[in-house]
């Protein structure tokens, strides 16, 4: 899919460049950097000498490289000092500036712009020592013209300072220009930046209304002119035109005035995350014969229609929406936005089951939306985690009275043709989310995201009243009446009582419990208007440490683990892209497995287990306990069939029945001996299927598994290679904790390494950019995380551990 991507949008651009004469150019500008971490005084002056700063490439992220001073409270990129601490996984921010020296020709008559897709936070911007402005939220995209303050030859300086300052931010957030910059070259006649919207009013199997949105602008540099023409054609995947219009457009009646198309489309091939099928709208504006500006806007035709008596109808097909929440981290590479990165976390979403994603609680990146429309995966787009009262001292709040306005059209107007993203939120757990204040602020967003957008369904997660003791739940009508779609943060019981006081009310489960998972499912199952559910999370993120931990004998709660916990822990997925207990559960669930097995580790006598309120049973697909023999396990079959028995190495352990009311679980208790653990899963007294666990023995080789082994010469392509430690059978040893030392040859360079452990701190940079590296396993694997450096041909990695036989796996770069 990636390579048939890349030609696409090589075969859109020549298709363009073949008619188009001084069009529009435009420049990913992402290498070059200089990089300085501190202020030094340095104040707001341009002209002091970078000679000595670091070289960067964007996107860069500085909260996940290694503090100088590495001691026992100083390990990686991780210190006790940290002053986000649990909740930032105790990395630090602070202040650091990037500048870019860059010379630009024939740019006379030319508009020029710099985009930046995210940048946390608070950044200012200069040009030549020109202030262009301050952004603080960090992350939505913003843009500034530049064109005033260029100089025709020499020299151009870019300057940017990032405050990541205080505690702002509730998870791991990352420093820097973390998501791609762009320089946009135009004509003084262009589309405005985000100026193409297209829309599917109509749609059918047999056909398909187009409305293509344009706002073209800078008629007022060029006097005399009488008219334009605007030419919009639609682009199969194949790149075979089915639609064409063209409109005269007279000078009178612009700027600032959208131009409207509409185009006919037979037999069109729908979105859905099934079959993920994208469009291409190309617009042109022309002058005589030249074309003077173009943009090419990817989009996808279906249908949404949500109702409490039908529920969720995407193209006229019921769907439910099997979801996850998710953090904007991409693990070991902190939060730079590397494409690959991206693309990876939106396909383990779909491999594990999802087929729908929130992020929580921003507005993701471009390339993160782009991967959800190639892949198929229906997207929650949310804006805020705060209004105008504090989560943090220095969070959002401090500038959401003179930015929301600007942030929500930032989201809006980016994210509008992406045909993944089906919802808008607007909010998460806001404070005043119920009060007099509230409900004005969320009628004023809910305003302004029209404005941009009347296609979409709103929504805002609304979660009970724990921050405002003696409220009562039903203090939330006038919130949900606002919202299409009412968002439930951990609340399943209310559904069914509140149908009963407002029938016409849509909801969804926007996040919930991972023990809960049943029970979430059902209500969806059940019921029309329930119409998905989000559990918090898909993926384990670095901050909020050890919400989703497992403990003994207390009740843990919503008690955060200090240090060296960093992770969350609380994801159907781990930080290195393993399948986690909670996601084996879930596949049963959600009807994607008929049977599944996993043997808790032994509890001490004496005490038991607590798990947290977002944690999951310390249970794995495994039976490898050394050192246990002799000692009671709990088995837990997870099933849709009747019935289980289970046998231990050939005897007859029990059989139970399984059902709705016992939560699809069998749950055994044995005493261990190595071996063989089978479970029959029994469907109306016969034998039907089987799931087996067999013992480890002791490490013997390595193996190395890659994601893919054809890949991209591009800094945007990665390639990650897991490290497993495998017995002689070729069985994975899930107690070995070894360190791998790694090493590669050809054009690329070791940019991660990582395991799964959410307490046990290393370096997931240390060797960044070299050749070599060393990580140990947990539960027998571990990551590394490769780089192509630009050159075609062939990568090879090796893995090393005393006393087993080496692994090695071949990439092929093009």
């Amino acid at each position: 899919m990636k390579k048939f991507i890349c030609l696409l949008f090589f075969i859109v651009t020549a298709f363009i460049e073949g008619r188009t004469q001084s069009a529009r150019m435009q420049t990913l500008f992402d290498s070059g950097w200089k990089f300085f971490r501190g202020d030094a005084g340095m104040g707001e002056k341009e002209s002091l000498n970078d000679a000595d700063w670091r070289d960067v490439e964007l996107p860069h992220d500085w909260s996940i490289e290694d503090l100088p001073d590495q001691s026992d409270s100083v390990i990686g990129p991780f210190t006790t000092k940290s002053i986000g601490a649990t909740a930032t996984g105790y990395t630090v921010g602070g202040t650091a500036w990037y500048r870019k020296h860059f010379t630009l020709n024939n740019n006379s008559n030319k508009k020029v712009q710099i985009y930046f897709d995210g940048v946390y936070m608070n950044s200012d911007v200069w040009i030549n020592e020109h202030y262009l402005g301050n952004h603080p939220y960090g992350y939505t995209p913003f843009y500034y013209d530049i064109t005033p303050y260029l100089k025709q030859s020499g020299e151009n300086i870019l300057a940017v300072r990032v405050r990541n300052e205080g505690r702002n931010s509730r998870w791991y957030s990352g420093s820097g220009i973390y998501r791609h910059v762009w320089l946009t070259v135009t004509n003084p006649i262009h589309i405005q930046q985000w100026g193409v919207f297209v829309t599917t009013p109509k749609v059918t199997s047999n056909a398909a209304t187009i409305n293509v949105s344009t706002n073209p602008t800078g008629f007022q540099n060029l006097p005399g002119l009488s008219h334009l023409k605007l030419r919009t054609q639609i682009l199969d995947a194949k790149n075979k035109i089915v639609g064409t219009t063209e409109t005269n457009i007279p000078i009178s009646q612009l700027p600032n005035i959208p131009i409207t198309q509409s185009i006919e489309l037979t037999n069109p091939s729908l979105w859905s995350p099934e079959s993920p099928y994208l469009y291409h709208a190309v617009s042109e504006i022309i002058q005589d014969t030249k074309t003077i500006d173009h943009a090419v806007t990817s989009f996808g035709v279906r249908s949404i229609d949500i109702t409490a008596e039908k529920g969720f109808l995407l193209n006229g097909h019921s769907i439910e929406l099997r979801g996850g929440c998710v953090h904007h981290d991409n693990g070991p590479l902190g939060s730079a936005t590397i494409d690959r990165a991206e693309e990876r976390r939106v396909e383990l979403l779909k491999q594990f089951g999802f087929n729908a994603v929130r992020t929580s609680h921003n507005p993701p990146s471009q390339q993160f939306l782009d991967a959800c429309d190639r892949i198929g995966m229906i997207v929650i787009d949310e804006a805020f985690d705060q209004w105008e009262r504090a989560k943090n001292p220095e969070d959002y709040h401090l500038y959401f009275d003179t930015c929301w306005k600007k942030d929500i059209d930032a989201m809006v107007l980016r994210d509008r043709n992406h045909p993944s993203v089906i919802f808008w939120s607007i909010g998460n757990e806001i404070n005043e989310r119920a009060d007099s204040s509230g409900l004005v602020i969320a009628k004023k967003l809910i305003d302004q995201v029209r404005i941009s957008d009347t296609t979409r369904p709103i929504t805002e997660a609304i979660c009970d009243f724990w921050d405002h003791p003696g409220y009562k739940w039903d203090t939330t009508a006038a919130a949900f009446a606002l919202l299409d779609v009412g968002g439930y943060n951990y609340l399943w019981r209310q559904y069914e009582q509140d149908h009963q006081k407002y029938p016409e009310r849509i909801m969804m489960g926007t996040e919930s419990f991972p023990l809960e998972a049943f029970q979430n499912w059902q209500q969806v199952e059940q019921h029309p208007y329930v119409i998905g559910d989000f559990v918090w999370t898909a993926m384990d993120y670095m901050g909020e440490t050890g919400i989703g931990h497992t403990g003994l004998d207390s009740t843990p709660g919503f008690q955060l683990q200090t240090f060296p916990w960093f992770d969350a822990w609380c994801g159907d997925i781990d930080l290195i892209g393993g399948k986690k207990p909670q996601s084996y559960y879930r596949a049963v669930v959600w009807n994607r497995s008929k049977m599944e097995m996993l043997v808790h580790a032994p509890i001490p006598q004496g005490h038991k287990e607590a798990v947290s309120a977002w944690g999951w049973y310390d249970e794995l697909p495994s039976f490898t306990f050394p050192g246990n023999e002799g000692k009671p396990l709990q088995v837990h079959v997870y099933t849709k069939y009747d019935g289980v028995r289970l046998f231990l190495n050939g005897r007859l352990i029990g059989e139970q029945n399984v059902s709705p009311q016992t939560n699809l679980t069998a749950t055994f208790m044995i005493n261990y001996e190595p071996g063989v653990l089978k479970a029959i899963g029994l469907q109306d007294g016969k034998a039907v299927d089987s799931v087996v666990l067999q013992t480890a023995g002791k490490p013997a080789r390595i193996r190395l598994v890659a994601d893919r082994t054809h890949i991209r010469a591009s800094r945007n392509d990665l390639v990650y290679i897991t490290g497993e430690i495998l017995d002689e059978k070729g069985q994975l040893v899930p107690d070995a904790t070894l360190p791998l030392l790694f090493s590669m040859s050809g054009n690329a360079e070791i940019t991660a390494t990582a395991n799964a452990n959410p307490s046990d701190m290393e370096s997931f940079s240390a060797e960044a950019g070299q050749k070599k590296a060393q990580h140990k396993t947990f539960r027998g694997k571990c990551l590394i995380v490769v780089r192509p450096v630009g050159k075609p041909g062939k990568i090879t990695v090796k893995a090393e551990a005393e006393g087993l036989t080496p692994g090695q796996v071949v990439i092929d770069t093009q």
